[in-house]
């Protein structure tokens, strides 16, 4: 029989992985930001609030906070890294200077912040039962925060009835994760991973339905823009042929050396 502790390492090292899963899934999404230069409707709100969620559970995953939890901090510390490239290149892609600088701040804060509260933890709490509670805490709000984030999006997507800016992979490997942290959670009951998590699973449920319910309209929306593209450049390719051929109807009129020639016999 397995013991408990082999049943949640293994959970844990699954949870790694479809974890990872998920911070890579948004990859898609930002080779077409690179590839086009612009950010275009796509939101830097779920990028910083994940970014400050995997800054706050990598400390709470630590030795000196909450001892036998170092799965949960590898991850973590894992999406910081990626979360980090994603966030430069939405700040290298955004064309608006006070959004860009907004976000150049807001980053600038969330690592502030989050240094300020293990400076201070460390400070004043000396044992990991205090610590545990206080970042236990902060990881909740910020994982709430992180699982709701896709809200705004979801309210873009009934609104337009279009998934065209709501990625598949990134509501089905956000799902996968709050379920396999959640179930990792249970035993021994660790009530700051439960919490968030397990919000995560409806939030990521509630994607998951949306993303059903519009995804013909959005494929029909998608098509009908790429028709409407074909057009604008079949119509500018019929302008170009027009403006070539004017500049022809100059070859109808006799030039200089043609009319001395018709002149010729006559002298």
């Amino acid at each position: 029989m397995v013991s408990p502790a082999v049943a949640r390492f293994a959970v844990g090292i699954l949870g790694n992985i479809i974890s990872f899963s998920l911070y890579l899934s948004p990859m898609p999404t930002f080779i077409r930001i690179c590839k086009k230069g612009s950010v275009e409707q796509y939101s830097a709100t779920p990028y910083l609030l994940t970014f400050l969620n995997c800054m706050l559970w990598t400390i709470y995953g630590m030795p000196f906070i909450q001892p036998n939890n170092i799965l949960l901090s590898t991850i973590s510390a894992s999406g910081c890294v990626i979360e980090s490239v994603y966030l430069m290149l939405f700040i290298i892609n955004t064309q608006n200077k006070k959004k860009k600088i907004t976000l150049i701040l807001l980053v600038l804060a969330e690592v502030l912040a989050v240094g300020i509260a293990l400076a201070l933890v460390l400070t004043f709490t000396h044992t990991t039962k205090r610590r545990t509670q206080i970042f236990g805490l902060l990881g909740d709000v910020s994982g709430v925060l992180m699982y709701a984030s896709p809200l705004a999006v979801m309210k873009q997507v009934v609104k337009t009835k279009s998934v065209e800016y709501m990625p598949l992979a990134v509501s089905v490997t956000c799902f996968g994760s709050a379920v396999i942290w959640t179930l990792y959670a249970i035993r021994p009951f660790d009530p700051y991973v439960v919490a968030p998590n397990g919000i995560g699973c409806f939030l990521g449920l509630a994607q998951l339905m949306l993303y059903a319910a519009y995804y013909k309209s959005s494929k029909q929306q998608i098509a009908d823009k790429q028709n409407a593209e074909i057009e604008k450049i079949e119509m500018g390719l019929k302008e170009v042929i027009v403006v070539t051929k004017e500049p022809s109807k100059v070859n109808d009129y006799p030039t200089l050396k043609t009319m001395e020639n018709d002149f010729a016999p006559n002298l």
